[in-house]
This record gives C-alpha cells, structure tokens and sequence, in this order.
C-alpha cells in the first residue's frame, strides 16, 4: 500500500484560516481585537494600557488552544501520487472547515512508513503538534514487506499508548492485505488491527479503502488510490470521526 519515502510532508490546514509551516516552525497568525472599553476610556493611563494589552494576550492563548487532529500514516494519508489538495486528509480539512468546525488538521504521514518507524517518532511529533486527536494509519508497509503480525500489533499498540498519555483521543485505521499473502497471514493481519483497537479501547476504522474496489480506482502500481476514490477514504474514517469533532473536545 506504500512505496519508498520521499521525505515527510507536514502540512496544517486550519478550519477557519489556512496555514502552512514546515517541521518545527511556527505558523504564523494574525488576530485582530475590537475593544469597546477602549472606545469609551480612551488609552491615555497606563494602568488602563496594561489591563488591556494583558486582556489582549489572554484571547490570543485561547485563540492559539485551537484543537488540532493529526493524521499518522504511510502513503495512503500522504496523497502519494495524486495532488496533495487532492487527497483524503486535504479533504478532511475541507470537510471540517465548511462545518465551521474549529479543529485543525495536521498530516504528518510519510510514504514508506512502517508501524516501527511510526513508534520511534510519535513522541516527537506528539510533542510539536499537541494533538487533541490521533488517527493512526500505519501497519501496510509491515503486510507489503510480510514482517511479523505481533511485531506490528505491538507497535501500534505503543503508538497509541504515548499517544493516550498526552490526553488526545485516538482513532486506528485498519488494513488488509491481498489474498495471494496466503489465508493465514493474510487473516492474522486483518484480525491484529481489531485486536489493538480492542485492547486499547480505541475506535477502529475497519478498513480504510472499503469500497475502493474497481481496477480504475487505484492508479499504475495498484496499491494506491487515484484522486477520485480519495472521498471514500475519508467517508470511511469519517464514520469513526464525525461524532468527536461534533462533540466539544475536552
């Protein structure tokens, strides 16, 4: 479901203003403020100063809290091959941004990951973004290079662990793989997503291209959806999604 990496892309795309930052840069944003006090008092005191500009930086730490969404995956969530406006996570941002929903998106999938490359770095991108929620689909990379089941079950589960240690809620996305992996493996790896979202007590996506299921939705290499398929992606994880962005997050 993935080929190589060509680096990781980390992109925001705000629900009410549209930025972009590259890895640990800040985004830049502008808020302006109207104060009526400040019509009727007129600035001239400085203590009437400080109590505003003070006031002023408490609305821009609230307006800063806004709650983001990081999607964790491979090439799937990368928009491999297709316009990255183009892509389910893209869409996602749209979707949430025409709700007038005040989540943000963050996708800081790679091309090429597998489950143990994920582990080794959600700390880090725990820490840069402070999710208010996790959707984690990694685990395609394992099946495609036929690395062990219980190797793959016991890093989504420590993915999903530092990621519920930090407070954000967390989605798993599942996969599977093509029948001529063989019914044992190809069983085992459909059942370890169901079984990690069981033991972790997490919502499962069951299988993220459900319904992609026509030659002429995947592109050349046959692993990978064309742009037109990418809506039913994100219907897929939307399912799972809808009812925690309605829901003021905690």
């Amino acid at each position: 479901m993935a080929t190589a990496s060509p680096g990781m892309t980390l992109s925001e795309m705000s629900c009410k203003m549209t930025s972009s930052f590259a890895p640990g840069e800040p985004s830049a944003r502008r808020t302006t403020f109207e104060s009526p006090a400040a019509w009727t008092m007129g600035w001239g005191k400085s203590g009437m100063r400080s109590i505003l500009f003070g006031a002023l930086l408490a609305c821009c730490g609230t307006a800063a809290a806004e709650p983001t969404i990081l999607v964790y995956g491979d090439s799937l969530s990368s928009a491999y091959g297709v316009p990255q406006s183009a892509g389910w996570v893209a869409l996602l941002g749209e979707r949430l941004k025409q709700r007038k929903s005040n989540y943000t998106v963050v996708n800081a999938s790679i091309s090429g990951e597998t489950s143990a490359g994920g582990a080794a770095r959600i700390g880090r991108v725990l820490a840069s973004t402070r999710p208010a929620i996790v959707i984690v689909e990694l685990g395609a990379n394992d099946g495609l290079r036929g690395l062990p089941v219980a190797q793959m079950k016991s890093n989504l589960a420590a993915i999903i662990q530092a990621a519920k240690r930090q407070g954000p809620r967390v989605i798993l996305v599942g996969m599977q793989m093509p029948p001529n992996y063989g019914a044992q493996y190809t069983n085992a790896f459909r059942a370890a997503f169901r079984e990690v979202a069981r033991d972790e007590r997490v919502p499962l996506v069951p299988f993220l291209l459900e319904g992609v299921d026509k030659r002429e939705m995947f592109q050349p290499d046959n692993l990978h959806p064309v742009a037109e398929a990418q809506p039913i992606l994100l219907e897929n994880v939307w399912r799972r999604l809808a009812e925690m962005v309605i829901a003021p997050p905690k």
